[in-house]
């Protein structure tokens, strides 16, 4: 099976990325986060059209939103609310053998890295808080979690640790929030299982960065966890880099994995 998860920064303006990301890459399942569209309004027949027979969404107008579309049949779908806000940055289902898969869309936290200064950045904390929460109270299972997580963790997660150590994505503060998050139900990055960690590897760079992809200043935010009865069975995962640079790009490239299951 081949999981991809992307922050499409909007569904609609790229469903013919989508489209094309579908046809290169033949994904059997996609997590899609920022959505920026209301239930009413998502493209569920396009969609299909695609041959993502099973849908399941949870979007708001403008903002957030998430996705699961899927060619294998989805079931026990969860939507659960985080820190209190109903802001649409979860959803879960269960494949056909019993794997639970997660999807989020963890805060981005503003710019200022200061909880008392910063609601958004309190926010962010708060919400990877209960992510280890919630985690440390569910029983042992074969589970994926995917999603933007809005942190690089690692030193070459980043194009320069040294000068983003008080930048939001990459402050202490964030790493071992996002480290006990993992923690709490012994997740292990698939990814980084297959492209070691000592190598730098990005998944998102700034609209910001006119030079790109020249300079190359990225992070990788996006991420794929699992179980570990789940990690012998990933053998490749990849940053599809090539989509950041399409016509009308995303800021996140889609990141994947292959999992025997």
């Amino acid at each position: 099976m081949r999981i991809i998860t992307w922050n499409i920064n909007s569904l609609r303006l790229r469903m013919p990325t989508l489209a094309k990301i579908s046809e290169k890459l033949a994904p059997d399942l996609i997590c899609l986060q920022e959505i920026k569209v209301e239930d009413s309004l998502f493209p569920e027949k396009d969609i299909k059209t695609l041959g993502y027979k099973h849908v399941l969404y949870r979007g708001m107008k403008s903002y957030n939103g998430v996705a699961i579309i899927s060619k294998v049949p989805l079931t026990g779908e969860k939507k659960r609310l985080w820190c209190n806000k109903d802001d649409c940055r979860h959803i879960a289902a269960s494949l056909p053998n019993g794997v639970e898969i997660n999807n989020f869309y963890v805060p981005a936290g503003g710019d200022v890295p200061d909880p008392v200064e910063n609601d958004k950045f309190a926010h962010k904390l708060t919400f990877l808080t209960e992510m280890a929460k919630w985690f440390s109270t569910q029983k042992p299972a074969n589970r994926i979690l995917v999603g933007d997580l809005n942190v690089a963790p690692l030193e070459t997660d980043v194009w320069s640790h040294k000068q983003l150590l008080k930048i939001v994505s990459h402050t202490p503060i964030e790493v071992a929030g996002l480290k006990k998050a993992m923690r709490s139900h012994d997740w292990i990055d698939a990814v980084r299982k297959i492209i070691p960690p000592e190598e730098h590897l990005y998944s998102w760079w700034s609209y910001r960065n006119r030079t790109w992809p020249g300079t190359n200043r990225g992070r990788r935010l996006d991420h794929i966890w699992v179980t570990p009865g789940l990690i012998e069975k990933v053998y490749d995962a990849k940053v599809f880099i090539e989509a950041r640079g399409w016509d009308k790009p995303s800021d996140h490239a889609p990141v994947l994995i292959d999992i025997k299951i």
